[in-house]
């Protein structure tokens, strides 16, 4: 009894065994007829494979089937069932396109907003700016109190000057005033002019006949006193540098962009600009310069603009938010910018086709705004793209060895050209198309 049992045992855990064995030989064997069945293309006539790979490897093409070079498996066809181009696409189903959330977004005509939005700060109008110098030797008889950063009115006193050689000039023009000799007073007149008397002072000493030689330099326009190099007592030469006023009626805006972006800028081109100072308050002017040199550490340019500031509200050092805006150019291709997909050696987007099928396709762009970027080349009006879920499309594109437009592995993405380990990357051969290499 206990024979048979023990009999009856032993032959079923060979039975299970070999069961186990032949379904695991069966199922081996027909892994690669399964694989080739799925790459396959849904359709009723069979097309011409445009080349074959290996699963493991899909950046790896040849052009005739065979064993793979680097697994004991047969190589898969790969069909061109996409396209107008003829290029090899992926296919979604419409339960996977729902659970990914992919969304899609039309190739738009349209005008891309025009303009940019930075940073500037308002400096001083160097064009607005006025330097007292002293028009011959004297002495700095009184300075008025006034002191650098006062902001003054056009004609505000600063400085007394007492020129001894205006002294000894004057009294001969007054002699000759008496003498009533219109030509020697002519010629006197010329000689105080070329001594650096104002106009003023030589008509005052005519009609009082009384000697002025001490000088009242005044503010000639209204801003702020940034220099004043004068003290009481001091002698001062002719040419000498007294005092320096800037003007405030207007500032200037320099505001820093990339220097890709300044293809976007022109003379005259409106600018408006808010000031933290005045929230809710827009300032509007004009582009008068585009500065010719970069900042070489921060690769932009300075883009100057005037703003008027009749109310002296405008402090040169403050910061401003600035939008520059420019002409408005001609229609061009759009697409959303979320569905753009930059690999860092080419710029790509998931096109959409009919019947849940996706094909990426190289573009060229433009530039971008407002959500939107321009499209040069690569795709026409009409056409949809993938916005969201569009990495996901690239990645199982990757996977398959569907490059896009160029169709061969020296333009393909990152993910695709990249060995699975270093050891993999020393047994994989170069990434040109193989002729005939499959066993």
């Amino acid at each position: 009894m206990k024979t048979s049992i023990l009999g009856y045992t032993l032959l079923t855990i060979a039975l299970a065994a070999a069961g186990t064995a032949g379904g695991y030989w069966l199922g081996h064997r027909q892994q690669p007829q399964a694989m080739m069945a799925d790459a396959q293309p849904a359709t009723d006539s069979q097309q011409k494979a445009l080349y074959y790979f290996d699963p493991m490897y899909p950046s790896q093409h040849f052009d005739k089937p065979g064993k793979s070079p680097f697994m004991d498996m047969e190589l898969v066809p790969k069909y061109g069932d996409s396209g107008q181009h003829g290029l090899p696409s992926i296919t979604v189903s419409a339960e996977q396109t729902q659970n990914l959330g992919m969304r899609t977004g039309k190739v738009e005509r349209g005008l891309l907003p025009g303009g940019l939005d930075a940073v500037g700060s308002l400096t001083y109008n160097q064009r607005n700016i006025a330097n007292l110098q002293a028009r011959a030797a004297g002495f700095v008889e009184r300075v008025y109190d006034r002191a650098p950063g006062d902001v003054l009115p056009a004609g505000s006193a600063l400085v007394d000057l007492l020129i001894p050689e205006w002294s000894a000039a004057q009294l001969e023009y007054i002699a000759v005033l008496n003498s009533g000799d219109s030509g020697l007073i002519s010629a006197s007149r010329e000689r105080l002019r070329l001594l650096g008397m104002p106009q003023d002072v030589i008509n005052q000493v005519s009609k009082t006949r009384k000697v002025k030689p001490v000088q009242t330099l005044v503010t000639p326009t209204a801003g702020e006193l940034q220099a004043l190099e004068v003290r009481a007592g001091m002698s001062v030469a002719p040419g000498q540098d007294l005092a320096k006023i800037n003007g405030l009626s207007s500032v200037w805006l320099d505001t820093a962009i990339p220097e890709t972006q300044a293809g976007l800028v022109t003379l005259g081109a409106q600018v408006n600009a808010t000031l933290s100072a005045s929230p809710g308050q827009t300032l509007h002017g004009k582009v008068i310069a585009l500065l010719p040199s970069a900042d070489p550490q921060t690769r932009t340019l300075t883009v100057r603009s005037e703003l008027p500031n009749p109310d002296g509200m405008l402090r040169p050092g403050m910061f401003a938010s600035v939008r520059l805006n420019s002409a408005e150019s001609m229609p061009t291709l759009l697409i959303p910018s979320e569905a753009v997909i930059r690999t860092g050696k080419r710029t790509l987007v998931m096109l959409a086709k009919s019947g849940g099928r996706y094909e990426p396709r190289e573009i060229d762009i433009g530039r971008e705004s407002d959500g939107r970027t321009q499209v040069l080349a690569g795709l026409a009006e009409g056409q949809e793209v993938v916005t969201s879920g569009q990495f996901l499309l690239d990645s199982e594109a990757s996977l398959q060895g569907i490059t896009g437009d160029s169709g061969n592995a020296d333009s393909m993405s990152p993910a695709m050209s990249q060995p699975m380990s270093d050891s993999m990357s020393d047994a994989m051969p170069a990434t040109a198309p193989m002729q005939g290499d499959a066993k």
